[in-house]
């Protein structure tokens, strides 16, 4: 968890840093398995960093909440297992070589090992989540996948489509990004025995914040430092990834520029990257999509400010106010 790089979650890891020893000691006993390569690759992509947003955001539901019970760190457990699943599958779809910095387990490991090893640990958060012995958690936590999945396929469906509309990118991000988001936020909600109206505080909470979250992701890919972001810029575009810094360029742009960058989303050529980097400055792209994450941001604050008065909802208000400072 911890990081020598002053980062806008530095506030929130201090409050749940504890929590969080706990819960990666549960990751590490859950991760053992009788085939080597199995915990190796598990090891590998949990031990490479990340700001652990997932369970960080159901641990502070929980004590906002007022609960302090054990099963907080298995579930926290759980989601950022089901985190990392997504991320091996997705880097194998995206044939992805770098994520923060280091060579992908695909790259490492193979296509085959992340694809097999990401369905361990999808089936192994399963197993963790009999231990709860709650059917509503349960429901949330298998409903959450499948969204997230046809999030996936959504996504797979619309690579190089250059007409992708606004309100489709929102629909693929709220079902591949901000689902984990919001049900990691309702978990720690029904832990704690909240109210209908908490719950879905805590959930709104959670699908704002996570949406806000992979827009501010998808300008970096066009305005980030590479090396601070552990990935290379424009993968997007390579990708064929229609995101809003695209979406808002092409609805701002004349018809030849707008020409070139559907040219560029539907061959996934970088040697066109420079030229679509100039239309994007030029049009405000990307502080209309940073307007669009302030808007979502702003959504999550208002939905902390309904939970009970405290230190944990403060950090839910600042995490979603610090949001936008991201640099990587």
């Amino acid at each position: 968890m911890q990081t020598n790089q002053k980062t806008p979650f530095s506030t929130v890891l201090s409050i749940v840093e504890q929590d969080m020893r706990q819960v990666d000691q549960v990751i590490a006993r859950r991760l053992d398995s009788g085939v080597p390569l199995v915990g190796k690759v598990s090891r590998y992509i949990i031990s490479a960093g990340g700001k652990r947003l997932r369970p960080v955001l159901l641990l502070l539901c929980c004590g906002a909440l007022g609960f302090e019970g054990d099963q907080r760190f298995n579930l926290a457990a759980v989601v950022e297992f089901i985190h990392t699943a997504t991320l091996l599958h997705d880097d194998v779809v995206d044939d992805s070589a770098l994520r923060r910095g280091s060579p992908t387990a695909n790259a490492n490991f193979g296509n085959p090992a992340s694809v097999l090893v990401g369905d361990f640990l999808y089936s192994r958060a399963f197993q963790m989540m009999v231990d709860a012995q709650s059917m509503r958690i349960m429901e949330v936590l298998a409903d959450a996948t499948n969204v997230i999945a046809e999030g996936e396929v959504m996504q797979l469906m619309n690579m190089h489509n250059a007409q992708l509309t606004e309100a489709e990118y929102v629909q693929v991000i709220r079902s591949k990004t901000a689902k984990l988001f919001e049900a990691s936020a309702r978990v720690g909600a029904i832990l704690s025995g909240a109210s209908t109206e908490l719950e879905e505080a805590c959930a709104e909470y959670g699908q704002a914040l996570g949406t806000a979250f992979q827009v501010i992701d998808d300008v970096l890919d066009y305005a980030g430092d590479a090396h601070l972001m552990g990935k290379n810029l424009g993968d997007d575009l390579r990708e064929g990834k229609t995101t809003l810094p695209l979406i808002a360029a092409m609805q701002r742009a004349s018809a030849e520029e707008c020409a070139i960058v559907q040219q560029a989303i539907e061959t996934g050529d970088m040697a066109m990257l420079d030229a679509v980097l100039e239309i994007i400055r030029k049009t405000g792209a990307l502080a209309v999509a940073r307007e669009a994450a302030s808007r979502e941001a702003q959504r999550a604050v208002d939905a902390a400010l309904r939970l009970p008065a405290g230190a944990h909802r403060d950090t839910l208000v600042q995490l979603a106010s610090q949001l936008l400072d991201r640099k990587h």
